[in-house]
């Protein structure tokens, strides 16, 4: 089969000429690092989410790492978060020398269960760093009244969630900050790294500008401990054409997701749960299997493409598992050997989501 897992040939086909005009606007003005894009795109984001402020960095990455020291965080800290994410999550945190604590998952959503946060809180505790995976919130509202309990920062990892809403409000302007990432593959990528910082606070989002570029208040004037963490001008540039169609892309997901729930529900095949509340801009569609490896093996097989986000929790990780506190988590356990995504993406055809479905039907 020819269905790629996500099309991104396809998107670049339809903005291919208002990518190379940005591309070339660029290579004409000359200013790469720092160019007028960077505020540009910086606007035209804060807008789409109503957060005062936006920092474009270097990388999803980045934006954790520059977030958890913008508000402080140091060695012997803890933060609160998930196992169930990319290692980007617990990477940052270990490298300011403080300790991931990880709290189980929902069974249905896969993000962290806010039921478990509070007994987790402890003398160290400085943060929570929740992760809308797949595209969806997490239960925000509920994790900012702990945290408001506890004097402690909300970090949203929202790398995989820029354009998704919660109660009415957009993903990256759900609490203290909030970051997201433009890896190529993410629903609003870049063809490079790129990432961004979002918040209303007027200190931490000087605090962002700063760290971003060495810590520099201005030219040669170190204020604070910093990293060389800017986004490129011309990724800044390749950002600001795809926001072009962005909406409609956010739509089409949408569509092509409840789409693919009908169908599955038709043949009962078990899948991540959308919460009435709050939307998706599924930068993954993912189904729950008993015997996901057989099933992977057999889409292998029809040269049908599916991935695993993710195979092993971070506290299982050789890296992490004596560095983390918290309980077990069993629910991540169990995610983790049975979770399986699928083809997806806003140029998925419906001739294509059928296939899928179809090939899945016959061996999950």
């Amino acid at each position: 089969m020819s269905i790629p897992f996500i099309d991104l040939k396809a998107q670049y086909r339809a903005l291919q000429a208002d990518i190379q005009q940005r591309i070339d606007r660029v290579l004409e003005h000359g200013q790469y690092i720092m160019g007028p894009e960077v505020r540009e795109l910086e606007g035209a984001l804060q807008a789409c989410t109503g957060a005062a402020h936006c920092v474009t960095v270097a990388s999803g990455t980045e934006a954790l790492l520059i977030a958890l020291m913008a508000i402080g965080i140091q060695p012997g800290d803890e933060v609160i978060t998930t196992p169930f994410t990319f290692v980007a999550t617990a990477e940052v945190i270990v490298l300011l020398g403080a300790r991931p604590v990880f709290v189980d998952v929902e069974p249905d959503t896969c993000n962290i269960d806010v039921r478990h946060i509070e007994r987790h809180i402890g003398p160290r505790t400085r943060a929570i760093m929740p992760v809308s995976l797949y595209g969806q919130p997490a239960d925000m509202d509920e994790i900012n009244a702990i945290a408001a309990r506890h004097g402690l920062h909300v970090i949203e990892d929202a790398a995989q969630s820029f354009g998704a809403s919660y109660k009415g409000r957009r993903s990256c302007n759900l609490s203290s900050i909030g970051c997201t990432s433009f890896f190529p593959s993410k629903p609003l990528g870049c063809y490079g790294d790129g990432g961004a910082i979002f918040t209303s606070d007027d200190a931490l989002a000087q605090a962002c500008r700063e760290i971003r570029v060495h810590g520099q208040s201005r030219r040669y004037v170190h204020t604070r401990i910093g990293v060389g963490g800017r986004m490129d001008t011309l990724q800044c540039a390749i950002v600001l054409a795809k926001l072009a169609r962005f909406d409609w892309e956010v739509e089409q997901r949408a569509r092509i997701g409840a789409r693919y729930d009908r169908l599955l529900d038709e043949r009962g095949i078990a899948r991540v749960a959308q919460r009435a509340d709050r939307s998706s801009v599924y930068a993954q569609y993912t189904v729950l299997l008993d015997d996901r490896d057989a099933v992977q093996r057999r889409f292998a097989d029809a040269g049908m493409p599916s991935a695993v986000h993710y195979p092993v929790p971070l506290n299982r990780q050789s890296a992490y598992d004596g560095l983390c506190g918290g309980d077990p988590t069993p629910v991540a356990d169990r995610l983790a050997a049975s979770v399986m995504s699928l083809p997806m993406g806003a140029d998925l055809r419906a001739e294509d989501q059928d296939a899928v479905v179809e090939l899945l039907g016959r061996v999950a």
